[in-house]
């Protein structure tokens, strides 16, 4: 006999929001994977890990990254060719970068090169962000641009004179410039002035065209030459279901749950129904006995053989 209809509506709900809550309750990850991102509006997650070029492995073991050559992106008529690498540093190494240490030529992202100076536009970064429709990644701690102010408001007291081309100017530790670039030549007065970087900023688009690759291209610069900015087309730009975390609960599970638990309560509700109301023993307390007893009989009853000389009917 079946359980009262509220009764197993009752028990459903509150499986239901059991379910709910296992699904809403914290779990081990709580960080996302580096260079990944989940969009605030959609949902959609954004994995660009593929696209990061890595240095070919000596041993012959293979790389999840099918990469192994940093970007290229042309500068057209700001008279520049850049380099770059997403989410990691470039893959050929670099040297004697103007305005930064020896220790810090390693995780450079992205530079040019501009009378036979390296000028780096951003140290390596992997904290991709998803800005409603916009993919954005951006690297900063560049080479020393532009024109700075001093922290305590004396607007005529800058760090760079364009003017000037002094080697002597420069810190210790830091690379000379050798043929810098007029623009970009900078002066070290040992004051406590602030120093301005340079940096870029990389827009990701959605390209789901399977013939292409990834591809870099340069959109323009601030006037300070301090901020530059990039656009890259790629496949893994595009949103798509976020892989199931671990020490979480997937959709999957949850619909598990959800049958284990209807199930049971279809069980033991009906065995307590015809056990107090029905004061129904033995298998028959379990709900719809005859029904499951008829299914169980019907492919367990065979037709028997007919003896030797009788005809079978």
């Amino acid at each position: 006999m079946i359980t009262s209809p509220s009764h197993i509506l009752m028990l459903l709900a509150a499986a239901t929001a059991g379910a709910n809550a296992a699904t809403n309750a914290p779990t081990t990850t709580t960080h996302a994977p580096a260079c990944t991102a989940t969009s605030a509006t959609n949902g959609g997650f954004f994995d660009l890990r593929p696209d990061t070029a890595v240095a070919p492995v000596e041993n012959g073991k293979t790389h999840k990254s099918g990469t192994f050559k940093d970007y290229h992106s042309r500068g057209w008529d700001y008279g520049k060719n850049f380099t770059l690498n997403i989410c990691g540093a470039v893959v050929d190494p670099v040297s004697d970068v103007v305005g930064l240490k020896e220790s810090q030529w390693a995780n450079i992202s992205a530079y040019y090169t501009s009378h036979d100076s390296v000028y780096s536009i951003g140290s390596l970064s992997l904290d991709l962000h998803s800005r409603g429709r916009k993919l954005v990644l951006q690297y900063t701690g560049g080479s020393p641009c532009g024109e700075s102010k001093s922290s305590a408001g004396d607007d005529d007291d800058d760090d760079y004179d364009y003017d000037k081309r002094d080697l002597n100017h420069y810190n210790e530790g830091l690379s000379s410039p050798g043929h810098a670039h007029e623009i970009e030549t900078i002066e070290r007065d040992g004051s406590t002035s602030k120093i301005r970087r340079k940096s870029a900023t990389i827009s990701f688009l959605c390209d789901r065209d399977p013939g292409t690759t990834t591809a870099v291209s340069f959109v323009g610069v601030d006037p300070d030459e301090c901020s530059y900015f990039f656009e890259a087309r790629s496949v893994h730009a595009c949103a798509h279901a976020e892989p199931h975390k671990p020490g979480s609960v997937g959709p999957g599970s949850v619909f598990g749950l959800i049958l284990v638990i209807a199930v049971l309560v279809y069980v033991l509700g009906g065995v307590f129904y015809n056990r107090t109301v029905a004061h129904a023993r033995g298998w028959r307390q379990l709900p719809n006995y005859s029904l499951w007893a008829g299914i169980g009989s019907f492919f367990s009853v065979r037709p028997s053989r007919p003896k030797a000389g009788l005809p079978f009917h």
